[in-house]
Protein backbone atom coordinates (compact mmCIF):
# COMPACT_ATOMS: atom_id res chain seq x y z
CA UNK A 1 0.00 0.00 0.00
CA UNK A 2 1.11 3.40 -0.47
CA UNK A 3 2.65 5.43 2.06
CA UNK A 4 0.15 8.81 0.94
CA UNK A 5 -2.34 5.85 1.32
CA UNK A 6 -1.48 4.69 4.80
CA UNK A 7 -0.93 8.43 5.98
CA UNK A 8 -4.70 9.38 4.64
CA UNK A 9 -6.07 6.12 6.32
CA UNK A 10 -4.28 7.62 9.49
CA UNK A 11 -5.93 10.83 9.34
CA UNK A 12 -9.19 10.06 8.46
CA UNK A 13 -10.23 6.69 9.81
CA UNK A 14 -14.22 6.36 9.33
CA UNK A 15 -14.41 7.43 6.28
CA UNK A 16 -17.56 5.39 4.78
CA UNK A 17 -16.86 2.77 2.43
CA UNK A 18 -17.91 2.72 -1.03
CA UNK A 19 -19.80 0.04 -3.15
CA UNK A 20 -20.39 -0.35 -6.59
CA UNK A 21 -18.14 1.96 -8.55
CA UNK A 22 -15.98 0.10 -9.37
CA UNK A 23 -15.23 -3.48 -11.51
CA UNK A 24 -12.59 -5.54 -12.80
CA UNK A 25 -13.74 -7.77 -15.71
CA UNK A 26 -12.86 -11.16 -16.74
CA UNK A 27 -9.62 -9.64 -19.51
CA UNK A 28 -8.63 -7.29 -16.26
CA UNK A 29 -9.91 -4.43 -17.50
CA UNK A 30 -11.09 -1.80 -14.72
CA UNK A 31 -14.46 0.13 -15.23
CA UNK A 32 -15.79 2.83 -13.42
CA UNK A 33 -19.77 2.63 -12.74
CA UNK A 34 -21.92 5.42 -11.87
CA UNK A 35 -25.17 5.92 -10.81
CA UNK A 36 -26.82 5.56 -13.91
CA UNK A 37 -24.55 2.42 -15.10
CA UNK A 38 -25.25 0.97 -11.31
CA UNK A 39 -29.28 1.35 -11.90
CA UNK A 40 -28.91 -0.51 -15.30
CA UNK A 41 -28.08 -3.83 -13.63
CA UNK A 42 -25.14 -5.99 -11.82
CA UNK A 43 -21.46 -5.66 -13.42
CA UNK A 44 -21.85 -8.36 -16.06
CA UNK A 45 -24.61 -6.91 -18.03
CA UNK A 46 -23.77 -3.09 -17.24
CA UNK A 47 -19.79 -2.75 -16.85
CA UNK A 48 -19.74 1.26 -17.32
CA UNK A 49 -16.35 3.43 -18.92
CA UNK A 50 -13.11 1.65 -19.26
CA UNK A 51 -10.51 3.06 -17.12
CA UNK A 52 -7.48 4.12 -19.79
CA UNK A 53 -5.27 6.72 -17.21
CA UNK A 54 -1.94 4.29 -16.55
CA UNK A 55 -1.17 6.06 -14.12
CA UNK A 56 -4.79 5.74 -11.82
CA UNK A 57 -4.54 2.30 -13.37
CA UNK A 58 -1.38 1.46 -11.44
CA UNK A 59 -2.47 3.30 -8.32
CA UNK A 60 -5.33 0.92 -7.96
CA UNK A 61 -2.70 -2.26 -8.83
CA UNK A 62 -0.57 -1.03 -5.90
CA UNK A 63 -3.47 -0.57 -3.30
CA UNK A 64 -5.42 -3.40 -4.40
CA UNK A 65 -6.26 -6.13 -1.58
CA UNK A 66 -8.96 -8.08 -0.03
CA UNK A 67 -10.74 -8.07 3.27
CA UNK A 68 -11.49 -10.58 5.63
CA UNK A 69 -14.92 -11.83 4.27
CA UNK A 70 -13.09 -12.00 0.60
CA UNK A 71 -14.61 -8.36 -0.35
CA UNK A 72 -11.62 -7.20 -2.79
CA UNK A 73 -11.37 -3.31 -2.74
CA UNK A 74 -8.98 -0.21 -3.57
CA UNK A 75 -7.86 1.43 -1.10
CA UNK A 76 -8.03 5.40 -2.27
CA UNK A 77 -7.00 7.62 0.51
CA UNK A 78 -9.37 7.07 3.44
CA UNK A 79 -11.76 5.45 1.00
CA UNK A 80 -12.07 1.50 0.90
CA UNK A 81 -13.84 1.09 -3.02
CA UNK A 82 -15.18 -2.11 -3.29
CA UNK A 83 -14.51 -3.75 -6.42
CA UNK A 84 -17.43 -6.09 -8.23
CA UNK A 85 -15.65 -8.98 -10.10
CA UNK A 86 -16.69 -10.12 -12.77
CA UNK A 87 -14.84 -13.40 -12.66
CA UNK A 88 -11.95 -13.27 -10.45
CA UNK A 89 -10.07 -11.27 -8.18
CA UNK A 90 -6.90 -11.85 -10.95
CA UNK A 91 -6.64 -12.32 -14.44
CA UNK A 92 -3.38 -14.15 -15.47
CA UNK A 93 -1.30 -13.39 -18.63
CA UNK A 94 0.87 -15.91 -19.90
CA UNK A 95 4.08 -15.21 -21.23
CA UNK A 96 5.98 -16.64 -24.02
CA UNK A 97 9.03 -18.27 -21.85
CA UNK A 98 6.54 -19.97 -19.63
CA UNK A 99 5.58 -17.54 -17.08
CA UNK A 100 2.41 -16.32 -15.48
CA UNK A 101 1.52 -12.29 -14.76
CA UNK A 102 -1.19 -11.46 -12.89
CA UNK A 103 -3.36 -8.31 -14.47
CA UNK A 104 -1.00 -5.67 -12.14
CA UNK A 105 1.96 -7.17 -14.05
CA UNK A 106 3.61 -9.00 -11.38
CA UNK A 107 4.60 -12.36 -11.89
CA UNK A 108 3.06 -15.45 -9.73
CA UNK A 109 3.98 -19.28 -8.93
CA UNK A 110 1.09 -21.76 -10.41
CA UNK A 111 0.17 -24.09 -7.90
CA UNK A 112 -3.10 -26.05 -9.98
CA UNK A 113 -5.30 -25.39 -13.25
CA UNK A 114 -8.54 -25.97 -12.97
CA UNK A 115 -11.15 -25.85 -16.22
CA UNK A 116 -14.54 -24.93 -15.85
CA UNK A 117 -17.72 -26.46 -17.83
CA UNK A 118 -17.33 -23.05 -20.10
CA UNK A 119 -14.09 -24.01 -20.83
CA UNK A 120 -12.38 -21.52 -18.90
CA UNK A 121 -8.81 -21.89 -17.61
CA UNK A 122 -8.38 -20.64 -13.95
CA UNK A 123 -4.99 -21.09 -12.19
CA UNK A 124 -4.51 -21.08 -8.16
CA UNK A 125 -1.35 -19.49 -7.48
CA UNK A 126 0.94 -17.66 -5.24
CA UNK A 127 -1.55 -14.67 -4.98
CA UNK A 128 -5.18 -16.74 -5.39
CA UNK A 129 -6.88 -18.10 -7.80
CA UNK A 130 -7.22 -15.74 -11.09
CA UNK A 131 -8.83 -16.47 -14.64
CA UNK A 132 -6.88 -17.19 -17.51
CA UNK A 133 -6.73 -13.91 -20.23
CA UNK A 134 -8.64 -15.00 -23.34
CA UNK A 135 -5.81 -14.24 -25.55
CA UNK A 136 -3.25 -16.44 -23.85
CA UNK A 137 -5.35 -19.86 -24.46
CA UNK A 138 -2.49 -20.76 -27.07
CA UNK A 139 0.09 -20.64 -24.63
CA UNK A 140 -2.04 -22.66 -21.78
CA UNK A 141 -3.28 -25.45 -24.52
CA UNK A 142 0.55 -25.63 -24.96
CA UNK A 143 1.64 -25.91 -21.35
CA UNK A 144 -1.22 -28.08 -20.54
CA UNK A 145 -0.37 -30.89 -23.62
CA UNK A 146 3.60 -30.28 -22.23
CA UNK A 147 2.16 -31.78 -18.96
CA UNK A 148 2.70 -28.69 -17.12
CA UNK A 149 -0.74 -27.83 -16.12
CA UNK A 150 -3.22 -30.97 -15.51
CA UNK A 151 -6.36 -28.78 -15.14
CA UNK A 152 -8.88 -30.57 -12.79
CA UNK A 153 -12.71 -29.89 -13.34
CA UNK A 154 -14.79 -27.09 -11.28
CA UNK A 155 -18.18 -25.29 -11.37
CA UNK A 156 -17.64 -21.50 -11.74
CA UNK A 157 -20.63 -21.38 -9.33
CA UNK A 158 -18.26 -23.42 -6.49
CA UNK A 159 -14.88 -20.95 -6.82
CA UNK A 160 -15.79 -18.24 -4.65
CA UNK A 161 -16.96 -20.21 -1.94
CA UNK A 162 -13.67 -22.64 -2.84
CA UNK A 163 -11.22 -19.88 -2.93
CA UNK A 164 -12.90 -17.34 -0.54
CA UNK A 165 -13.54 -14.53 -2.54
CA UNK A 166 -16.70 -11.91 -3.39
CA UNK A 167 -17.56 -11.34 -6.70
CA UNK A 168 -20.02 -8.67 -5.44
CA UNK A 169 -19.48 -6.60 -2.73
CA UNK A 170 -22.34 -4.62 -3.89
CA UNK A 171 -25.01 -7.71 -3.99
CA UNK A 172 -23.31 -8.61 -0.17
CA UNK A 173 -23.75 -5.23 1.25
CA UNK A 174 -27.58 -5.05 0.09
CA UNK A 175 -28.35 -8.66 1.52
CA UNK A 176 -27.13 -7.22 4.62
CA UNK A 177 -23.55 -8.99 5.11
Amino acid sequence: MDDIVKAALAKWPNVPHCHGWLGLDARGQWYMRDDRVQAAGPFACSKGSPLRHDKLIAFIHRNYAADELGQWFFQNGPQRVYVELENTPWVWRLQPDGGVQAHDGEPVAVRASLLDEEGRLYLDTDRGIGLVHTADMALAAEAVEAGRWQPEAVRVDELPARYGFVRSPEAMKKAGH
